[in-house]
């Protein structure tokens, strides 16, 4: 390990607009939108919302301050509204994710960025600036963990690597030097936190973990700036996060590139609001069903294979079988299967099927293994269906699924995606909210576009 803290801090501090490349700019504004159409619709619809909302009535932290929560009339004070959009941006299980750290960036760093941005009057460019030494910064980090090893100990990459992102993007806004980067780094790395454990039974922390790890960025920029002391070499350390949350850690791979190679360029976004690694095997099994006009009733058997991490996540039949709840279905390869297969297409409002017995008996007929096949490869989203349809099997297998950046939504499907999520929200300014969003360098201040997100 050589210095990756004060790297990515030197990277954050010196990083301009000018230098970043127009694709890396026009795609994070693309991510960016993406994202914010899942806070807006997880304001009113998510069911962890409530709860959320009352918890910080409660403690007195609901308090009108500067900072916006999309889809909310309120305004909120500057963590809170990181912590509240972070949360609802994860909610639906719709927002982007990086195959090769196997988190979703968005989550912990625009809700820091907007959050940040808006108190220090900062202009379109300098956030789109932030939001990508954000994203940069907990891609690397998430690289560096390797996310096979890191799930192994039960980690949520999201909210560790995340609050590193989440800190960057504040620190960017706030102009922090390096060292005080360093610093607010070192407090990042007493506040990464998440845990796996929210799989057993459909729990919520996967939702709150990643709203606190912006939430948690934003504070540790902020004690930096301060003149707080932060821990120093947080990432390489002795005691710091590759050496305490992986037993597999790449440390070169925190800093490969850094400034040539964009890992911005690198994340894809959802079809579908379910965990990444359920997308591939339902990209093949809408594509099965359209082509062999397959019906519920003449699929005898289906087997489906993921790469061991999306068995650890999605795969387990004694858990994941008979969904129950909202996360437990996004969650589950079966549930989000048999959706695909009896409809040919799956979208947030499908959830509203939990529990049918259409669905549950479709359900009982597919198995997830593990694929050999599937492992060692550079992304690990891949999946082999394979469909016994009573006239011989029928087999497919798609190494990557829909929305990676290979295969990357136009323009059109991207908005497309956002107003269908914003518009029962926002209504006729969703429209507003997305050109904004779509032409953020052109604003000499963010408040003037995140005020288009509130009701």
């Amino acid at each position: 390990m050589a210095n990756e803290t004060a790297t990515l801090a030197a990277y954050v501090a010196n990083l301009k607009y000018e230098d970043i490349p127009a694709d890396v700019l026009e795609r994070a504004k693309a991510l960016t939108l993406d994202f914010l159409g899942s806070a807006v619709r997880a304001r009113s619809e998510a069911e962890s919302t409530p709860s959320l909302l009352a918890m910080l009535a409660t403690l007195g932290l609901d308090t009108k301050g500067e900072a916006t929560v999309c889809g909310d009339a309120k305004t909120y004070t500057p963590a809170i509204a990181a912590l509240l959009n972070g949360a609802l941006g994860h909610s639906l299980d719709f927002d982007d994710t990086h195959a090769d750290s196997s988190l979703h960036p968005s989550a912990p760093v625009v809700p820091a960025a907007l959050a940040v941005g808006e108190i220090v009057n900062a202009s379109g460019r300098d956030v789109l600036t932030a939001i990508v030494a954000g994203y940069e910064v907990c891609c690397r980090l998430g690289n560096a963990l390797d996310p096979t090893s890191h799930y192994a100990k039960g980690f949520h990459p999201t909210a560790t690597a995340g609050t590193y992102g989440a800190a960057a993007a504040a620190a960017k806004l706030y102009k922090l030097s390096a060292e005080q980067i360093v610093a607010a780094f070192g407090v990042s790395g007493s506040q990464a936190a998440g845990s796996l454990q929210f799989l057993v039974n459909g729990a919520w922390n996967k939702r709150y973990q990643v709203g606190a790890a912006a939430m948690n960025g934003v504070v540790a920029a902020s004690l930096a700036r301060e003149g707080f002391i932060g821990a120093t070499e947080s990432v390489e350390g002795k005691h710091g996060l590759l050496v305490g949350y992986s037993d597999d850690a790449h440390p070169e791979k925190a800093t490969a590139g850094l400034g040539t190679i964009y890992e911005t360029m690198k994340i894809g976004v959802k079809p579908y609001p379910s965990c990444r690694y359920t997308h591939a095997a339902i990209d093949a099994l809408i594509a099965m069903r359209r082509e062999h006009n397959l019906t519920p009733e003449n699929v005898k058997r289906v087997e489906i294979g993921l790469h061991r991490n999306g068995i650890t996540l999605t795969g387990d039949a004694a858990t994941k079988r008979h969904a129950r709840s909202v996360v437990g279905g996004q969650f589950s390869m079966f549930f989000t299967g048999a959706l695909a297969l009896d409809q040919g297409l799956f979208g947030w409002d499908d959830y509203k099927r939990l529990g049918d017995p259409a669905i549950e008996a479709l359900a009982d007929r597919i198995e997830v293994v593990q694929d050999a096949r599937l492992e060692g490869k550079s992304h690990p989203f891949g999946a082999r269906v394979s469909i016994d349809a009573g006239n011989g099997l029928l087999e497919r297998v798609i190494p990557d699924p829909s929305g990676e950046p290979s295969l990357f939504p136009d323009a059109s499907a991207m908005r497309q995606k956002f107003l269908q999520l914003a518009r029962p929200v926002l209504n006729g300014g969703a429209d507003d909210f997305a050109d904004a969003i779509l032409s953020l360098e052109t604003f000499d201040r963010i408040g003037k576009v995140t005020a288009l997100a509130r009701i």
